[in-house]
């Protein structure tokens, strides 16, 4: 514009009368100034229901309640219970403005429920932001959370840390498939293979609750019947969640369920899935577009809708036991999902549990278990090699490899693979001295010495120095013997000894799905063993006495579970397949492994525990931290009137550079350990005083990490 069209004024005094009544309509007709984002200052607040109760996500014990937020009016639609929000937490009283309590840092938080009023009389903070309007959290999950916390005593809010996945934006914009219709009643299959196992199937389809403990037969047809426990649940019109212990159970198990029932029946929770096809995959189950539910100890708080069975797979693996806090294990939260929901529940195995077997003795559930003459037919024969037998032969002792052992990889492999299961990984993990057996040991740290490979020198495993000029500080000799021999020596001495044929190994490195039947030696750590095709010839499994011989209340259950799971690959004896195990056979899991009886193995542990006062039989808890914290702790916390402290004792230093272990102390640091045990009954009475001293430690602002609280430790020495 040029300036002679300018008006002479150039002011708004100057404007025509039309010109200003134009621009105060303007002004009255513009909307009212925003409130300032996420506090909400003199906002509206919502005319129906005004107050938000928001667990906040504080892992916190001191904090491990609600707390009461408004509820602007602009969020009233979106802020419904279950949403994801975020809140100001940590204002002081004395932050108030325009009637809104302010200040404090932004967090995350679940909206549990709308209220009418408040049981707290202060002014309060107004909720910052619904981050998304889906409905994450129920009733059923968040009383199942409580449960859980309640238990283990831990918090709330570390618990739906654990069930609820974190928040994906793209995977929660794409819609759900639509819910498909019941399947039909599947046939019992291989099921008939146990004596109640046909009634068991059609319970479930039937809309029954049936509880039982399955002593799966050995053999690959565990995934199959576990997908037909599934299909019967489904035709019944309720949903199904099965919780199995790693990556390869799952993809068996996903494999059987899509033979029998097509996709897009099930969802596949665990955590190699990625965090965007993980969350849209449990947003289908939450949404109920997905009835049945497979996974890893993740998937243990899966939200399935109509729930009508929950069934865990092998419970003596460690990989159920969560270790981040509260360490729930999935068999107590299934165990709590089950008596919530009045639903079916299956616990499976080739091994029978200490745990297991209680559940049977106390008449909770029901065996599921197969006649003698079934076992028979589909066990391998089982042969044992002890110190008898080595010491009768000399060069096999100094060789590892037992004649009788050696003759049955020889004749296994005419007829296809042979399993050779090894308690250790890598070379010589091991190693002493061989005149006196005084352990090697690095002049550096104190470390053990590891033989890394044939002629190489030695490494210590714990400051990784090599070490080569040792000598014994005992005897003064300078040989050497392997103490534990690893799967990669093990490995390369069993191709010297069948030069024709390949080795395969696999372990923590790189363990293998399956193997083919042509003849091959697959050596293998515990849990790590490849599925053969057609199963493998015969199995060898060595030094027993490792894990045998471990400081540890569970080492004979846990040296029979692993042997099972290896000689359930093998072939049935009428086929030809046969197991050797290098240990002595008067011990009691040995002659539970030749029998092939876990579950007497098991009442006979279950026996001997309720003598002792030992867990499963008595609740026990463990405290662990520096020696005068833990004398504190154990000094201020009000026990029940029939506790019983066991301790202190010293716990094993962590080495500098090594692996710290669930509970144990950071590294260098000397920690002791006491055990609190109560008799049956008084285990929740534990828990909460515990919590209640642990929280009392943290609001006084002292230093309550140094103290370590787990609620039945699975390792108690």
């Amino acid at each position: 514009m040029s300036s002679e069209n300018e008006p002479a004024g150039g002011g708004a005094d100057d404007a025509p009368p039309e010109q200003l009544a134009l621009i105060r309509e303007s002004v009255r007709k513009a909307k009212a100034p925003r409130a300032k984002p996420r506090t909400w200052r003199g906002a509206a607040l919502a005319k129906e229901l005004p107050v938000a109760r928001v667990l906040v996500d504080k892992g916190v014990l001191h904090l491990d309640r609600y707390f009461d937020y408004a509820v602007p009016e602009e969020l009233d639609a979106e802020a419904q219970p279950g949403v994801r929000v975020r809140v100001r937490f940590g204002a002081g009283r004395h932050r108030v403005r325009d009637g809104r309590r302010e200040g404090g840092g932004l967090i995350d938080g679940f909206l549990v429920e709308r209220l009418a009023e408040s049981d707290y009389s202060g002014p309060l903070a107004a909720l910052a932001q619904v981050v998304s309007p889906e409905r994450v959290l129920d009733e059923e999950l968040l009383g199942l959370a409580r449960a859980v916390a309640d238990r283990y005593a831990g918090s709330l809010a570390d618990v739906l840390q654990l069930a609820v996945p974190p928040r994906n934006a793209r995977a929660e914009k794409r819609p759900s498939p639509d819910p498909l219709t019941p399947p039909p009643v599947p046939e019992p299959g291989s099921w008939a293979r146990y004596e109640q196992g046909a009634a068991f199937v059609a319970s479930l389809a039937s809309g029954g609750s049936p509880r039982a403990v399955w002593n799966a037969l050995p053999g690959p047809g565990w995934s199959e019947e576990l997908a037909r426990a599934v299909a019967a649940t489904l035709a019944s019109g309720r949903g199904a969640l099965v919780v199995l212990p790693d990556g390869r159970a799952v993809a068996r198990a996903d494999a059987a369920l899509t033979a029998l029932l097509g996709e897009g029946r099930h969802a596949v929770l665990t955590a190699d899935a990625g965090p965007e096809k993980r969350y849209a995959q449990w947003l289908a189950v939450r949404r109920g577009a997905v009835r049945a539910v497979i996974g890893t100890r993740a998937a243990m708080f899966a939200p399935v809708r109509d729930l009508g069975l929950v069934a865990l797979w092998d419970d003596g693996d460690d990989s159920h036991s969560e270790p981040h806090a509260p360490q729930p294990h999935a068999r107590e939260v299934l165990l709590l999902r089950a008596a919530q929901d009045r639903c079916a529940f299956l616990l499976g195995g080739w091994n029978c549990t200490v745990e297991a077997a209680q559940l049977v003795e106390t008449g909770w559930a029901r065996p599921l278990v197969a006649a003698r003459e079934q076992v028979r037919a589909c066990a391998p024969l089982v042969r044992t090699v002890g110190d008898g037998d080595l010491a009768r032969d000399e060069a096999a002792r100094a060789a590892r490899l037992p004649t009788l052992a050696w003759q049955v990889v020889r004749d296994g492999l005419r007829q296809g693979p042979v399993l050779v299961q090894v308690p250790r990984r890598g070379y010589v993990p091991r190693m002493a001295c061989a005149a006196c057996r005084t352990p090697a040991r690095c002049r550096h740290c104190s470390g053990p010495l590891e033989g890394q490979e044939f002629g190489a020198a030695l490494r210590c495993g714990w400051c990784g120095r090599e070490e080569g000029a040792w000598h014994c500080p005992e005897c003064g000799a300078f040989r050497l013997r392997a103490q534990i021999v690893g799967a990669r020596r093990t490995a390369e001495e069993l191709g010297r000894a069948f030069p024709a044929v390949p080795v395969r190994t696999s372990g923590r490195e790189h363990v293998l799905d399956t193997v083919p039947q042509t003849p091959a030696l697959v050596v293998s750590t515990p849990g790590a063993e490849p599925v053969a095709e057609g199963g493998y010839a015969a199995a060898l499994l060595l030094d027993g006495w490792a894990m045998l011989g471990r400081p540890d209340l569970r080492a004979g259950e846990d040296a029979l579970r692993r042997w099972l799971a290896a000689a359930a690959l093998v072939r049935p004896q009428p086929a030809g397949g046969t197991v050797v195990v290098v240990a002595e056979p008067t011990l009691r899991p040995v002659q539970a492994l030749v029998r092939w009886d876990p579950v007497g193995h098991a009442v006979r542990e279950l026996a001997e525990r309720a003598e002792l006062g030992f867990p499963p039989v008595s609740r026990m808890a463990s405290v662990a931290g520096p020696a005068e914290a833990v004398a504190g702790f154990l000094g201020a916390v009000e026990l029940p009137r029939e506790a019983e402290i066991l301790g202190p004792v010293p716990l094993p230093v962590t080495a500098p550079g090594r692996p710290r272990r669930v509970g144990g102390p950071p590294p260098g640091e000397q920690w002791e350990r006491a055990l609190v045990r109560v008799p049956p009954g008084s285990g929740a009475a534990l828990a909460g005083a515990l919590k209640a001293a642990q929280a009392a430690r943290m609001a006084r602002g002292s230093d309550a990490a140094a103290v370590w609280v787990r609620i039945d430790p699975p390792d108690i020495g």
